[in-house]
């Protein structure tokens, strides 16, 4: 499982001309059962995503087509988590 915080860079201004394009990069990451939450940093710091069912490789791949960070809107930093506990409702985290 992992936790990417996407964090405005300077570019942050070019964020709006860029929504469209990276809410579809976030819609192909839930449709392909990657991401399962996504939203704002607040207060306006950026963004966050949870991610699963894929390798890290994978994700940093992934990562660097989302739009923001190919126009250096963001920076993406990931972490890595390996669930030990969880709450039975998300139990399908630990595979």
């Amino acid at each position: 499982m992992f936790f990417v915080t996407l964090k405005f860079s300077d570019n942050k201004a070019k964020a709006p001309v860029l929504m469209e394009a990276h809410n579809a990069w976030l819609k192909r990451g839930f449709d392909d059962g990657i991401f399962l939450l996504a939203g704002g940093i607040q207060p306006s710091a950026g963004g966050a995503v949870v991610a699963h069912n894929t390798s890290r490789a994978e994700l940093e791949t992934r990562i660097q087509q989302d739009p923001f960070i190919a126009e250096g809107v963001v920076s993406a930093e990931i972490l890595e988590i390996a669930p030990a506990r969880v709450d039975e409702r998300l139990a399908f985290l630990k595979t």
